[in-house]
């Protein structure tokens, strides 16, 4: 725990204030506007969100889940669901996926929170194994099953996702919106806490905290910001089906946070981008896709261990280093003449 919090203190992005950060992941998606049409990069948006409530689960606590699509899912149908039967409002819709999700979140991580390792992993797996048998069997009177549904929600004032542009920039400040609360949390006691988790669980308990309810409480945020991403795939793709929440969709975050570096919200952001920038350019180019984008995915898993990000950060370290070094050898080498 002394180390993490050494580390935390020693952190580069320290010195930059989170608004700035903010900025710059928003000049970030702006610059790619014209160069990705902009459903696409919408889209790309809103993956990135969940990416980002993935690497918070998997990065920041070290718990791999293989049943994080459970959350996108239950967003994605709880309000559409609440769209059609209850009220059209889309605000009222995303609130009801969100809560939704939490709620589910908050009753599965009485339970999964207290496992860890491959158990951690498979018995989330089951759960959303779970989650898309009711989805596409047990409750298709009402999901449509694999037919899927169509969204019901209105425009209301403004806010009209049938309008491309609308849905961008409302997209938009959501995704800087999540970036700025993780940053918050990730950044304040509670965050050093939950890589304290990952880094020694035993110190931790012995240190008299409770590493039960920081694990849920961060299992609950979790699944509530993806929870989050699936209500806005809602409300933009105006249908949902049960791929949504397929349990062999669960790779796609966990590819992203690799490829980009986990630990390290600018990583889930830059490795959600890569990988759907990846997947869409490989599958409209070669047949066998799956296979090319697999190769790509273990070169950089080996030869990047700490992901993009932590590359480009390692390198910048040493440059910077190799500089000053120069520095000191010329200024030895004045004072000696």
């Amino acid at each position: 725990m002394i180390r993490i919090l050494t580390r935390s203190r020693a952190n580069p992005e320290k010195g930059v204030s989170t608004y700035k950060e903010v900025f710059a992941v928003a000049g970030f998606f702006l610059l790619f506007t014209p160069i990705i049409a902009i459903y696409r990069i919408t889209d790309f948006m809103i993956f990135c969100i969940f990416a980002m409530s993935f690497d918070l689960l998997y990065g920041y606590m070290g718990r791999l889940s293989f049943g994080h699509v459970l959350y996108l899912g239950t967003g994605v149908y709880v309000a559409t669901l609440f769209s059609i039967y209850v009220n059209s409002n889309p605000l009222l819709s995303m609130f009801a996926g969100i809560l939704g999700g939490a709620i589910i979140g908050a009753i599965l991580g009485l339970i999964v929170v207290k496992l860890g390792g491959a158990s951690f992993a498979l018995v989330n797996l089951a759960f959303n194994q779970v989650g898309y048998f009711l989805v596409s069997s047990t409750f298709q009177q009402i999901t449509h099953g694999t037919d899927g549904i169509s969204c019901g929600v209105e425009s209301w004032g403004f806010l009209n996702f049938a309008n491309q542009y609308v849905s961008y920039f409302f997209i938009l400040i959501s995704l800087l919106l999540v970036f700025y609360i993780l940053r918050k949390l990730t950044a304040s006691p509670f965050g050093v806490l939950i890589r304290s988790i990952k880094e020694n669980e035993i110190r931790v308990k012995f240190l008299g905290y409770n590493i039960f309810l920081h694990k849920w409480i961060t299992f609950v945020v979790a699944s509530a910001f993806a929870s989050f991403a699936g209500t806005l795939y809602a409300l933009y793709d105006q249908y949902v089906s049960p791929t949504f929440i397929h349990p062999l969709n669960n790779v796609e975050p966990i590819f992203a946070v690799l490829i980009g570096g986990a630990g390290n919200l600018y990583g889930a952001i830059a490795g959600g981008l890569v990988y759907m920038v990846m997947k869409d350019w490989l599958s409209a180019h070669i047949t066998i896709w799956e296979w090319i984008l697999g190769l790509l995915l273990l070169v950089v898993v080996f030869w990047f261990r700490h992901g993009l990000v932590g590359f480009v950060n390692t390198t910048i370290q040493l440059i910077k280093a190799k500089k000053a070094n120069t520095i000191y050898h010329r200024l030895e080498s004045d004072i000696n003449d």
